[in-house]
């Protein structure tokens, strides 16, 4: 007799023993010092600088998503340049200690972290959760997304054997070999799981929301770039053309809206053609469109991480070999414009506003219709317009002058480096700023007593027994109620 083997069953019954080992795997990190789990991170860094060329090869042969340059380009951030970033940082145990006003912080890991990584940026992604939870003292869980769970598995089996021969727990670093939707719901909701790290798979925002637990979400984007009158066009137009080309167009930090300032669009729109972009019309969009996403609305993956003019052929677009990005000059936003939505690839919608007062309200609206609020750009060299766009947007993050892929993850901007990159605005997410050990911890106060209560107060006790607690907190109630009746 043959019998049918139940995927959902075992990938719910995986998910049980990965979590109930992170969980006893946690509670002896909590005990464990700075100084050891920075060792810890050195010993998986060292084993796997070596193969990050390689991982970057398999990401891109098996999610055939990007280039594997700019893949390389990631993982080696993370391995260096986070890596140094976080060398002499303190995140659990004492934290900082403020003698002079005798209090005390101490970090406490909040358990185990539950991780889902994306297919876009499958080994940069894995490689910053990792470090990130075990820098902080936490046990993680990799649940790997299907289209590049080969390449995942084999960096978390790297990282997770050169972190147990440094002293880890068995059951500090694992990952999920059966993926399934309920296996996934296991993963969210066990009473195991103290936090949830999702990056860049905006359909399981509502799962998340539903599960309960504090969460992490590197959001999606489509953020909007202005370029303002005073910027320098050419090297704006550079910018965001490199931003938006690289590793095609997968970062979700990446520019999705132009928006222009008036007087300058018809010198910006020259740039743009001068470097490479391609101006659709509005039959080329409609036979675009139909390439991005399926009939049922829902984005197609074979377009995600493919260059500018890939995207042309497949859609029968003549646009010339050379081209960079592909680019839709549109009047308004409306609910029913798809090019409102996040697009894994180099395509950018473009705007024109008469000034910059009105070109703030459209970003807002971008930002809105979208509900992302993930990262905004602006070029320009008027700090007053600079000021009162970072004061109104509603948006996690505002970068100026530079590159919004680079600029985001911190790599050309002095942000927190980061591959999970919070968005603003998601109801019980614990974060919107660029994901970092510290979003990992909680944060324990301890404060010395250094003055009695009588102290805080203006006007002396009224009461004859000046040191009674009672007549201060009476003397308190018979104040406020006096003024509350004036």
């Amino acid at each position: 007799m043959t019998y049918k083997v139940d995927k959902d069953l075992l990938s719910i019954q995986e998910a049980r023993i990965h979590l109930e080992l992170a969980h006893e795997a946690a509670k002896e990190m909590k005990t464990t010092s700075q100084e050891k789990l920075d060792i810890v991170i050195e010993k998986m860094i060292i084993a796997i600088q070596p193969s990050l060329a390689d991982f970057a090869q398999q990401a891109v042969a098996e999610t055939n998503y990007g280039i594997k340059a700019h893949k390389l380009l990631k993982n080696r951030f993370v391995c260096e340049y986070l890596a140094h970033y976080l060398q002499d940082k303190k995140y659990v145990g004492v934290v900082h200690e403020n003698k002079a006003d005798q209090l005390v912080e101490i970090g406490v890991p909040v358990g185990v972290v539950v991780s889902l990584i994306p297919a876009t940026n499958p080994v940069s992604t894995t490689i910053h959760n990792i470090l990130i939870a075990i820098k902080s003292g936490n046990a993680v869980v990799i649940s790997p997304h299907p289209r590049a769970k080969r390449t995942i598995q084999r960096v978390v089996e790297m990282m997770q054997v050169a972190a147990e021969s440094a002293g880890l727990p068995e059951g500090a670093i694992s990952c999920m070999k059966l993926i399934s939707p309920l296996g996934t719901q296991e993963l969210f909701t066990h009473e195991a799981t103290d936090m949830i790290m999702v990056t860049g798979v905006p359909k399981l925002l509502p799962a998340l929301k539903k599960a309960g637990k504090p969460f992490i979400y590197g959001g999606s984007g489509n953020g909007p770039v202005f370029i303002e009158r005073t910027c320098n066009i050419e090297k704006a137009v550079q910018q965001i053309i490199e931003s938006r080309t690289f590793d095609n167009g997968i970062v979700s930090a990446a520019e999705q809206s132009i928006v222009l300032d008036g007087p300058i669009a018809e010198a910006v729109k020259a740039e743009f053609l001068k470097q490479g972009a391609y101006f659709m019309n509005q039959t080329e969009v409609n036979d675009l469109l139909k390439v991005l996403q399926r009939e049922n609305g829902e984005l197609n993956a074979e377009s995600v991480g493919r260059s500018a003019f890939e995207l042309a052929k497949m859609a029968k677009i003549e646009a010339p070999e050379q081209t960079r990005v592909l680019i839709y000059q549109q009047a308004y936003v409306s609910e029913n414009n798809l090019f409102n939505r996040e697009f894994y690839a180099p395509v950018l919608a473009m705007f024109i506003e008469p000034d910059w007062q009105l070109a703030c309200e459209k970003c807002i609206e971008l930002l809105m219709d979208t509900g992302k609020s993930h990262t905004l750009v602006i070029h320009s060299n008027d700090e007053s317009v600079i000021r009162e766009f970072s004061l109104k947007k509603p948006v996690a993050r505002v970068l100026v002058n530079t590159p919004s892929s680079l600029g985001g993850m911190g790599a050309t901007t002095n942000l927190i480096p980061s591959m999970t990159l919070g968005s603003a605005n998601l109801g019980n997410m614990q974060a919107s700023e660029n994901i970092s050990p510290k979003h990992l911890i909680h944060t324990r106060m301890v404060g010395y007593g250094v003055r009695e209560l009588s102290d805080c107060l203006t006007t002396p006790v009224l009461n004859n027994d000046e040191n009674s607690l009672e007549a201060i907190l009476q003397q308190l109630i018979q104040k406020l109620s006096t003024e509350n009746n004036h």
